[in-house]
């Protein structure tokens, strides 16, 4: 019988996402000028770059800053809550990869909350005159972790 494995082991995973979501913004201030610079890269999809000071799909992005401290600080709330799920989660890597997936984006966009006032969007899905908003490395990872969390719940317990 294999012994207990605790979900920390998967840190390195939110590591992996906190370093391409980061490298990837950088990529974007140095080559793109913000609202300006487009690069089409097929006929559904371009970089782009944009400030996002809102949350998912640019919520409350028209409000006039407190918006920043708010998802700051539920951002570090869930980060903690998640290292503490980690640590006492046992043999369910699923659940672990899902949490470590959240917290590494969850990090990538408060580390641009903290150094840029705004988190920094470059993924511009399209079809027609319909954009899809904005995104990012981190966004995605949080997606996909989310959607890892659900089909997990639906699991029966090993």
């Amino acid at each position: 019988m294999n012994a207990p494995r605790s979900g920390l082991v998967w840190l390195w995973l939110a590591a992996v996402v906190l370093v391409l979501d980061q490298a990837t913004k950088l990529l974007v201030i140095d080559s793109l000028v913000a609202y300006i610079d487009v690069i089409p890269l097929t006929s559904f999809f371009n970089l782009v770059h944009v400030h996002n000071s809102g949350a998912a799909f640019s919520l409350f992005a028209d409000q006039p800053g407190w918006q920043r401290w708010f998802f700051l600080a539920i951002a570090s709330v869930a980060s903690v809550v998640i290292i503490h799920l980690l640590r006492k989660t046992d043999n369910r890597p699923l659940f672990a990869i899902a949490l470590a997936l959240i917290l590494g984006g969850a990090i990538g966009n408060v580390i641009d909350r903290v150094l840029y006032g705004h988190v920094i969007d470059f993924l511009d899905f399209y079809l027609g005159a319909w954009h899809f908003p904005a995104f990012n490395v981190a966004d995605s990872a949080i997606t996909v972790g989310a959607a890892l969390l659900i089909w997990d719940s639906f699991r029966k317990p090993a």
